[in-house]
């Protein structure tokens, strides 16, 4: 039987049922024969149904101009693709037992397929695949047949990730018959393989995809190329995270503590750009689990002394479904749990071969494992009498091996969120100069050996071994405006306010002080902060009040510590004060952080400043006090086309910019809401000052789902309508006409979604404000988490603060640009990828570059230019400090992912509470 071609459907239109053949097997019946009779009715006609609009990403207006010419190297390599003729044929798979059951676990496929075309070349006319170790292969040029059934036999099953110091298998236990004994995986499995054809990719599409002409054939036969990749990977024993890749080499791993290292590898996937199909090569890191004896692991990760200070129930939650080998056999585990007593206590059936009772039946001897490898295996045991065994066997029939035969197994993600000091570590040790990047990214290069591929090869692909060239631009930086009315020029991406006043100063009348058991000399501090403060411009009154943390409470729950506090304060205050500077103990993470603040803005709406004085100084208390007078309606500095307003097109007509940004429970806790934060300017012209809305939704949702919530007719209580009448009382009763959305962290699989649902969303926000009103909207999305960088060839440093590329690396249809606004330190910087999805504005190319490089020179916190555009950066610190008010139990130490739901169906999201009116309106998130 023939099967369908890549552009034949199954079902045809019309009558007639269809085989597989596309020929039909009946013809449609005859017409009904109409009584003479007849009169014909009259069919109204229906209202013609509004066809809705589905929008696409609009494509490049031209190429921006302004600025210094630099010339730049990239981490894009070139690819020519000769072989345009051909066609990648995509065939299903499916990998199964003997007994019929599905292979799950890529490894195991990965190892069946390999196995499939060494046994079978002939049959397969010698032909080589590109397999996604899931049910998806490729092959250049069709197989023999449409359907082909094979039956592979694969030995012993063990991964190809040795831990380095496992002995290998000399066939090797004590004795063979322990094999069975202990229950282990059979030496040899017999598995199915059937191989279906599914459709045809013409590898033209390739070039169509560089003329700016993409298509579903596209995409699919770039996923072609990154699967060859990901399979080429899988061959030299790597970790695959996407379309990254670790090999397991102990000088790429960087121990970061807890039992986790970081892993150093690297991301390698085609794009298509303006000059051609590029090779995209970076350096990655991913976190595993230290490999290794597992008792060392769970000392590191528990942090304790010895082996019997570990907490057992804490340990079984790390290790579960995490690898093992055995030190005597090198065979592979599972661990499924742990045992329920100490080693030498647990107690299993041996069964005696040579001891038969008087039925003939084989005798079963209870013993304990420990007595088992010790007296009958010879297995000295030093330690792990008294500790729980390991079990890697099955709910009902358990298998348990002492703790100290067990050795992890390397190159295992660890995927729980890192802890700062964790984070902190890992940055330091992975942070790389601009050169020393380049070299590893021509090693990793030269070490991958892509020319042998060879799927690539009949391909006809090549990859030039060369960075590529590419002509950036450098902004000039924006004029600022401070204290008066002096001008100032930021150099390097960078000014102070040494000698300098603020713009706009507060004052700090009625406040206090509220210690949570911080070690400092207080008096001392408020002195030096009024100092500090009268430099600048904020003119602060002495505190009324100290109020210490009465230590009995210091050991009580956060929210006790808080409660108490508030008691405190209202007994003694006479009345509610504008502000409160509150000290804590810990630099990070502090648990009192959220009680507190959830206290202060959404109970009293009181605008609070936490700071934990371990290291004050005058740089110290300036920072501070930056942020304490942008909460209390200060500025600090304004852009001076702000203050003239000479903004283009943004100072014309009333115009309001969004920031908006979703953050995610940490992968550890999937069950954790999302939560939603949108920023919006306010007072316009002016751009500097933001407002936030913030809402919770379903955990790991990307789209905002509460930007229009409508609640009856003439109600709606979503995020949109909240932001746009603070706009319109804060701009002199003017509703903006013009509407500039930036969206943070969605991917480009993403970018219809919010074109089509997020737009829609806020536009019918603004038509049920007011139906007669018609403003124009952009929406530009900003990425971070991309794999390209910029370098400045032959010089140490990173690319210059303001480097803009819209060109060579940049896509070939669509409205995309790169933008180095801030000055990179340290490390090599990373470039934000902006896209421009949606424009009825009408920006030119240069005011566009120019309005988001000034929104990075706006953010109140600090006396830089950031990587990324001010609302944006506002948004994501809006969602994480309004969602630390919630404490979300962890519901799960692994990473089990429930998506919220249960049986039952959704779970309820909890909802947040709102800000007091006196605070909502403020950059309380600053």
């Amino acid at each position: 039987m023939a099967s369908l071609g890549p552009d034949e459907s199954g079902a045809h239109d019309g009558n007639g049922a269809q085989d597989g053949n596309g020929a039909t097997d009946s013809l449609p019946p005859p017409p009904p024969v109409i009584p003479a009779d007849f009169v014909p009715t009259q069919v109204e006609e229906p209202e013609p149904v509004k066809k809705k609009v589905v929008r696409v990403p609009i494509s490049r207006r031209g190429l921006a101009s302004r600025g210094q010419k630099i010339s730049l190297l990239t981490n894009h390599f070139k690819v020519n693709v000769s072989n345009v003729e051909g066609h990648f044929f995509h065939y299903s798979v499916s990998v199964s037992y003997e007994d019929g059951r599905p292979v799950d676990g890529k490894g195991t496929g990965r190892r069946v397929i390999d196995r499939v075309q060494e046994t079978y070349n002939a049959e397969l006319s010698g032909k080589d695949f590109a397999y996604d170790g899931e049910k998806s292969l490729f092959t250049v040029g069709p197989l023999p047949r449409n359907k082909l059934e094979f039956t592979v036999v694969l030995e012993d099953i063990t991964s190809n990730r040795n831990n380095g110091n496992a002995s290998p298998d000399e066939r090797g236990s004590p004795n063979q018959s322990d094999r069975k004994r202990l229950r282990r995986p059979y030496q040899s499995k017999t598995f199915k393989v059937e191989i279906s054809y599914a459709a045809k990719i013409p590898i033209q599409a390739i070039a169509n995809a560089l003329r700016g002409q993409e298509s579903e054939n596209s995409q699919e036969a770039f996923r072609v190329l990154d699967i060859i990749l990901r399979q080429h990977a899988a061959k030299q024993g790597c970790l695959l995270v996407r379309q990254s890749f670790f090999h397991n080499d102990p000088n790429n791993f960087a121990d970061v503590g807890g039992g986790v290292l970081g892993c150093k590898g690297f991301h390698s996937s085609f794009r298509t750009t303006q000059g051609g199909v590029s090779l995209n090569i970076d350096v990655s890191t991913t976190m595993i689990i230290q490999p290794g004896p597992v008792v060392d692991f769970l000392i590191a990760n528990q942090n304790v002394r010895d082996p019997f200070s570990i907490d057992w129930a804490k340990a079984k939650r790390t290790l579960k479904n995490l690898r093992i080998k055995t030190i005597t056999s090198n065979q592979e585990y599972k661990i499924t749990g742990l045992s329920e007593k100490p080693c030498n206590e647990q107690l299993f059936s041996l069964k005696q071969k040579n001891v038969k009772d008087g039925d003939g039946e084989v005798q079963a001897l209870e013993i304990t494992v420990y007595d088992y490898f010790v007296n009958h295996r010879n297995i000295d045991l030093r330690y792990s009498g008294d500790l729980p065994c390991i079990n890697v066997g099955k709910p009902k029939r358990p298998t348990y091996i002492p703790l100290e035969l067990c050795q992890l197994v390397s190159l295992q993600r660890y995927t729980k969120a890192l802890t700062s000091l964790q984070r902190a570590s890992l940055v330091e040790k992975s942070r790389q100069k601009p050169q020393e990047r380049m070299n590893a990214l021509s090693n990793a290069l030269r070490n991958s050996k892509y020319d042998a591929e060879p799927m690539l090869r009949s391909c006809g692909i090549s990859i030039s071994t060369n960075f590529t060239q590419v002509e950036g631009r450098v902004l000039t930086a924006p004029r600022l405006k401070v204290g008066n009315g002096e001008d100032f020029f930021p150099r390097n991406g960078r000014w102070n306010f040494n000698h300098k006043k603020l713009v706009q100063p507060t004052k700090i009348e009625r406040w206090a002080v509220v210690n949570f058991s911080a070690r400092c000399d207080i008096r001392s501090l408020v002195r030096d902060l009024i100092k500090c403060g009268d430099m600048k411009g904020i003119h602060i009154d002495p505190p009324f009040d100290v109020f210490e943390e009465n230590p009995q409470f210091r050991r009580s729950p956060p929210m006790v510590r808080v409660e108490k506090m508030f008691e405190e304060i209202q007994s003694k205050l006479p009345g509610a004060p504008q502000f409160l500077l509150c000290l804590l103990p810990e630099r990070k993470n502090s648990d009192i952080y959220g009680p507190w603040k959830r206290k202060n803005l959404a109970e009293f709406g009181i605008v609070t400043q936490c700071m934990a004085p371990t290291r004050v100084n005058d740089q110290y208390l300036t920072n501070c006090l930056l942020k304490i007078n942008a909460k209390l309606g200060g500025l600090n500095s304004l852009l001076a086309v702000e203050h003239s307003p000479s903004i283009p097109i943004v100072s014309k007509v009333p115009t309001i910019i969004l920031g908006m940004d979703v953050s995610h429970g940490s992968p550890g806790h999937s069950d954790i809401p999302s939560i939603a934060a949108v920023v919006s300017s306010r007072q316009w012209p002016l751009i500097s000052r933001y407002r936030a809305a913030v809402r919770t939704q379903s955990p790991k949702v990307e789209m905002i789902d509460s930007l229009f919530k409508r609640v009856s007719d003439t109600e709606d209580d979503g995020i949109i309508r909240e932001l746009l009448v603070d706009f319109y009382t804060s701009s002199g009763k003017r509703k903006p006409e013009q509407i500039i959305i930036f969206r943070d962290g969605v991917s480009e699989s993403q970018f219809n979604q919010v074109l089509n649902i997020e737009l829609n969303q806020i536009m019918e926000a603004c038509k049920f404000l007011d139906e007669k009103w018609n403003p124009k909207f952009a929406v530009i999305v900003a990425q971070k988490n991309h794999h390209t960088k910029f370098f400045q060839p032959g010089s140490p440093d990173n690319v210059p603060p303001g480097t803009v590329v819209d060109n060579k690396v940049c896509h070939p249809r669509n409205y995309d640009f790169y933008l180095c606004a801030h000055a990179g330190m340290i490390g090599t910087t990373r470039p934000t990828h902006y896209h421009v999805l949606f424009d009825e504005i009408g920006f030119s190319p240069d005011d566009l570059q120019e309005l988001v490089h000034s929104l990075s020179y706006v953010y109140q916190r600090s006396t830089t230019a950031i990587s990324v555009v001010a609302p944006v950066c506002y948004a994501h610190l809006a969602a994480s400090q309004v969602g630390s008010f919630i404490k979300f139990e962890d519901a799960s130490e692994t990473s089990s992912s429930h998506g919220g739901m249960t049986s039952a169906g959704p779970v309820p999201v909890p909802q947040l509470p709102r800000l007091q009116e006196k605070v909502c309106n403020s950059m309380f998130f600053c």
